[in-house]
């Protein structure tokens, strides 16, 4: 059942969302060769407390940490280690936190120092499909639609888009309906309604989209071994039209980044 929320509970969100991007904006000055992701997950849970919220996914499911962390051939739900970042690498952290009893939970894919253009492009094309999956995100549109504009914009290059795993609903509880693949067809699926709020995520492989999960029961990693990129944003229905509660602006601050990405889906300037 889809639970709308309120323009007063949006806006509560939006401070729980803001906790996680200013968790992964301080976060970026951080990844870089030589970084143990044990070491990113300990400044993230001091920061997020710091904040007054809670970390989000610590002890959800069991799960073991503050921070999802998944490096290069990991989708995601890699658990941190003390293993070395290296140049080259690419890795996904996914975040999470409660404040005012609900969820914010959104992810970036950082490069960790010069990253080859292969890799790059994978980076770019996967962001660029989540903010195609948010213009979707709209009053009397479907669950469809989002994820045809994601899938319609990846696979011309050649990537293969997760078919077992897919964005959600958020609130009180991280996980709520409905469930928002990154694949589908126009007009199939829930209809969004005003005061949905969905975590739209695309996890996007650079080759096949097949993928096998661990022993450790969490981590996740494509089949063929070829990197994987994943990008999330909250998204809210506002007045019939998406609107972000996250925001990368932090991360691009941290990193001396530019963009203009963000503008259409907010209705004034972000406050910060």
């Amino acid at each position: 059942m889809i639970i709308p929320k309120s323009k007063e509970e949006i806006e509560l969100m939006r401070e729980s969302a803001l906790v996680v991007s200013k968790t992964l904006g301080m976060l970026a000055e951080e990844v870089k060769p030589g970084v143990t992701t044990l070491y990113l997950d300990k400044l993230a849970e001091d920061f997020i407390r710091s904040e007054g919220a809670i970390p989000g996914f610590l002890g959800l499911y069991d799960f073991p940490n503050t921070l999802c962390i998944s490096p290069n051939e990991q989708v995601v739900h890699g658990i941190p280690t003390t293993k070395p970042l290296k140049e080259g690498d690419i890795i996904s952290i996914d975040c999470g936190a409660i404040k005012n009893d609900f969820y914010g939970d959104h992810a970036y894919t950082f490069a960790v120092g010069e990253i080859d253009p292969d890799t790059e492009k994978l980076l770019r094309i996967t962001k660029e499909s989540l903010y195609a999956g948010i213009k979707e995100f709209k009053l009397g549109n479907r669950v469809g639609d989002v994820g045809y504009a994601i899938q319609k914009y990846v696979e011309p290059h050649g990537y293969g888009v997760v078919r077992e795993l897919v964005g959600h609903g958020l609130g009180r509880k991280m996980h709520e309906d409905p469930e928002m693949p990154n694949y589908g067809k126009r007009g199939r699926g829930k209809k969004f309604v005003e005061g949905m709020v969905v975590a739209i995520e695309p996890m996007i492989n650079m080759g096949t989209q097949k993928i096998r999960q661990h022993s450790d029961g969490w981590t996740i990693t494509t089949l063929d071994k070829k990197p994987s990129a994943h990008f999330e944003h909250n998204v809210a229905i506002v007045d019939g039209k998406p609107e972000l509660l996250s925001t990368f602006k932090y991360i691009y601050e941290a990193l001396g980044i530019e963009s203009d990405e963000e503008e259409p889906f907010r209705k004034e300037p972000l406050v910060v």
